[in-house]
């Protein structure tokens, strides 16, 4: 097994109010009449309030070149990433110089060297620590990173992992783009990003904090067309099928069943719901498929509502207010889980301590 010690997160200095980017944003849109009307009214059903993003909001709406988008994303990514790596790190009491493996997570940008590579002199990690920067996993990457994590403790029970996420959506904002896609990505995506830090059974003493007992991954068949970006010269165009609640819906008891009886528990056992903010249809139909209650996914709702949907970084969010405001009792066991491009899903299971 292994187990998350601590957790940060962060969002950029620029905040806004649903109202106040629906303002901002219904210019920008070549749209007319009852059109954009329909698409402002987007933003008034998403469950957002508030925004962060690394631009203020007119400097948001202006055109940028891919080469430019990039530039403001490396500079943004660094400065984010740091920031909650040391913050996670210090909440620990853990010095950087023990981390034996750094994973980074974003799919909102590129930068060569990744994002990792920097972190080794800005936090002081050692020479030989491992790096594993992932980066085309979309929403469901922080999951899936945390997931990788405990399979590299499972063989390095002495290990200590950072996971950093970092995504910066808002750079991905396209005017030009009329799409359904394009304008409920723009109503609900934020910028943001968060860090765990994790250690192997054989790291003592004993700390509190969430055990990772066994991770899933799946794969639905035939869905590569749901959920993903498209790249174009000027930046990432979102791709967002209205397939992606009922797809979701369909397979999401089988595997929660499934992975709950590797551990010889029933979905009954499961106390705590640690789900990815996608959006609200996306959080209602999870609801219905396991048969849940508004109360028991409320963080998700909450994440949702504060800082919109983060991509990677949104399920890292919300396992901290679990961790930080609900404060399950030791034992308690609990199901993470995020989705994302693939069409796929990562689930862990997890067990407070």
């Amino acid at each position: 097994m292994s187990t998350i010690v601590s957790i940060a997160t962060a969002v950029p200095a620029f905040a806004a109010t649903q109202a106040e980017v629906k303002a901002a944003f219904r210019p920008l849109f070549p749209l007319d009449g009852r059109r954009l009307d329909a698409a402002m009214a987007l933003f008034d059903r998403a469950e957002v309030e508030t925004r962060h993003s690394v631009l203020s909001l007119p400097e948001i709406g202006r055109t940028r070149t891919l080469t430019q988008t990039m530039q403001v994303y490396a500079r943004n990514a660094r400065e984010l990433g740091q920031r909650v790596g040391r913050d996670c790190l210090n909440r620990a009491g853990i010095d950087a110089a023990e981390i034996d493996l750094v994973i980074t997570v974003s799919c909102t940008g590129i930068m060569i060297p990744s994002l990792d590579a920097t972190l080794i002199d800005t936090l002081g990690m050692r020479r030989d620590v491992r790096r594993l920067p992932i980066t085309e996993l979309g929403c469901f990457g922080g999951a899936a990173a945390v997931a990788r994590a405990h399979d590299y403790l499972r063989g390095h029970v002495d290990g200590h992992v950072l996971v950093i996420s970092v995504e910066l959506p808002s750079l991905s904002l396209q005017s030009a783009d009329t799409s359904p896609d394009s304008l409920v990505s723009s109503a609900i995506f934020g910028d943001g990003a968060a860090a765990v830090l994790m250690v192997g059974d054989a790291v003592g003493p004993p700390r509190a904090g969430v055990r990772v007992i066994g991770t899933l991954s799946h794969t639905i068949p035939a869905s590569t067309h749901a959920l993903g970006f498209d790249l174009h010269d000027d930046g990432f165009h979102a791709v967002l099928s209205r397939d992606v609640p009922a797809l979701l819906r369909g397979v999401m008891n089988e595997l929660v069943e499934r992975l709950v009886g590797r551990a010889q528990l029933s979905p009954p056992d499961i106390g705590a719901f640690v789900f990815h903010p996608g959006g609200k249809r996306i959080l209602g139909a999870i609801e219905d498929a396991l048969s849940l209650r508004r109360e028991d996914t409320q963080p998700s709702w909450d994440v949702l509502r504060d800082y919109g949907n983060q991509s990677s970084a949104s399920v890292l969010f919300v396992l901290e207010r679990w961790m930080t405001d609900r404060q399950p009792s030791p034992g308690t066991h609990g199901i993470m889980a995020a989705f994302g491009p693939g069409l796929s899903a990562e689930l862990l299971l997890i067990e407070w301590v």
